[in-house]
């Protein structure tokens, strides 16, 4: 036996947890083994390695829906995006890019998956942008893609930032793309001229896709107009092509402008295509609204409306210090926190549905196989100094372990405080709670 994890309180995916604890106990091929009743009168093994939980939270790894890897540490370089607007951050990215190198991407990338990996993500789709007649960047994290590979899976989507029917000659850009080692095909059909580009985008990312067995995820509604409908073409055509649940629709944030009757048939048409949505609330809640006055929309898609109307909805981090966001560490905690906020989802049912949205809601976006904690799947998981997804959430707990494949990647110690209360001595203060 390689390791064995005593006592833990497992996840299971939507919210759920075993009802009592268990013990995960992984072979020497770096698999779950067996999934046991733990018994506290049972010894630990005398080898292998030995984690005691005491009834902590063991999920599999989070998963990131939604990252730009190629800009991430970019903020300010060559210039800072003042006006805030998703324009001028393109703006910014198109002068930067000028300057890119293979090591300049690979470093940066790689620093980012550390501090993804350091936080429990082990599953990462990066777009990256193909509006670059070199592909440097695809290039780079190509090679990142195989460096990582024993610990991390890493999904790239060819993304035409400046568009592929707008953009001189972005049509053979996203082509060569695919045959360099893509794995998902992009498409920003609002950043297009017309409307009619917008949608002849689309048919030729389905096209690529279908022709390569590919996956599609679009930047699609990326903007606070109102009459940007593109995502019911992508749910048209993820109906007609039959790629369905092999499709995602990021941002969508002019979903927050659309009237009630439309937004009712949309949330119809979703439900059938299967087509997911990807919010990403640091991003959409900076970036959006800029052109307003009071009231500001919020710029989120419908996340509580969609997530009803049974559209499986993820929340991705997107932007790590780059022209779109000067912040993050790429925590996936702190977005879904973010987004359980931002989308009003406090219920008491609603909150483990967010931290779904960072783990089992993200893993089917990427069409994750064996993703479970189960005999079998690959033992790959997080440990969490928590009791349920409730507690993690609002605590913003780091994981104490992260375990690629049967081996200990990340352990990260408690560090607790001591508090010197006026007629008390110093004692440690906790922020636990009665569990909800």
């Amino acid at each position: 036996m390689r390791m064995i994890v005593r006592g833990a309180r497992l996840y299971g995916g939507g919210g759920e947890l075993s009802p009592s604890l268990m013990d995960v106990e992984v072979g020497e091929d770096g698999r779950v083994a067996r999934v046991v009743p733990y018994d506290d009168q049972k010894e630990p093994p005398a080898t292998g390695v030995l984690i005691e939980a005491h009834g902590d939270l063991l999920s599999p790894p989070f998963v990131e829906p939604h990252i730009h890897l190629d800009t991430a540490l970019t903020a300010g370089e060559p210039r800072w995006n003042a006006s805030g607007t998703l324009w001028e951050g393109i703006a910014c990215w198109s002068a930067r890019k000028q300057s890119l190198t293979r090591e300049d991407v690979v470093a940066r990338a790689t620093e980012v998956l550390r501090w993804q990996a350091a936080q429990g993500v082990l599953h990462v789709r990066t777009h990256c942008d193909v509006t670059d007649p070199q592909l440097t960047a695809l290039d780079a994290l190509v090679e990142v893609r195989d460096r990582v590979r024993e610990v991390m899976t890493l999904q790239i989507v060819a993304f035409p930032q400046e568009g592929i029917v707008s953009f001189p000659g972005g049509q053979e850009l996203m082509r060569t793309a695919v045959a360099r080692g893509a794995d998902v095909v992009g498409a920003i059909p609002h950043f297009e001229d017309t409307r009619e580009d917008g949608v002849a985008s689309l048919h030729l990312a389905f096209e690529l896709a279908e022709r390569h067995g590919l996956r599609v995820d679009a930047h699609c509604d990326e903007i606070d107009d109102e009459q940007s409908r593109f995502v019911e073409v992508m749910a048209a055509l993820a109906l007609r092509t039959g790629l369905r649940d092999r499709v995602t629709a990021s941002h969508t944030t002019a979903m927050g402008s659309y009237n009630g009757a439309y937004s009712y048939k949309l949330q119809r048409l979703l439900r059938r295509s299967g087509v997911h949505l990807v919010c990403n609330p640091f991003a959409n809640l900076a970036l959006q609204g800029r052109f307003d006055g009071y009231p500001r929309r919020r710029g989120l898609t419908q996340v509580k409306e969609m997530l009803g109307a049974g559209v499986n909805v993820a929340f991705g981090h997107d932007d790590v210090m780059d022209p779109w966001n000067p912040l993050g560490t790429g925590n996936p905690l702190q977005t879904a926190l973010t987004g359980l906020y931002a989308a009003q989802l406090t219920g008491a049912d609603e909150i483990p549905t967010a931290f779904s949205m960072v783990t089992d809601r993200a893993a089917a976006v990427l069409g994750l196989a064996d993703y479970a904690i189960a005999p079998g799947a690959p033992a790959s998981f997080v440990l969490l100094p928590a009791r349920t997804p409730y507690d993690a959430l609002r605590r913003q707990v780091r994981p104490t372990h992260v375990v690629s494949h049967g081996s200990v990647l990340a352990t990260t110690a408690p560090t607790p405080t001591r508090l010197t209360w006026p007629g008390e001595p110093p004692a440690e203060v906790s922020f636990a709670r009665p569990l909800l």
